[in-house]
């Protein structure tokens, strides 16, 4: 999936960071939700709560927070992101 991501990143499909994650979540135009293998345990819980309610998937990224910021060519840690409908 993060190689998937890696052609969004130059288009508006790609939300990057929890808190806008949160929020297209919140507003129905997140179709799948990327999480880096430590990401936080409240985050998580959250939004498989939001999963109930949704339409939207959520995936383990199978990496770190830091690796993952790496390879969405960042220099910050991502924890989670989202691909939008």
């Amino acid at each position: 999936m993060v190689t998937d991501v890696k052609k969004l990143l130059g288009s508006e499909k790609l939300v990057i960071g929890t808190d806008r994650v949160l929020k297209a979540v919140r507003a129905g135009t997140a179709s799948t939700v990327i999480l880096a293998s430590n990401a936080p345990a409240e985050l998580r819980e959250e939004l498989s709560h939001l999963q109930r309610i949704g339409g939207f998937t959520i995936e383990d990224a199978g990496v770190p927070n830091d690796e993952l910021g790496t390879r969405c060519k960042k220099q910050f840690s991502i924890a989670a992101l989202a691909v939008l409908k």
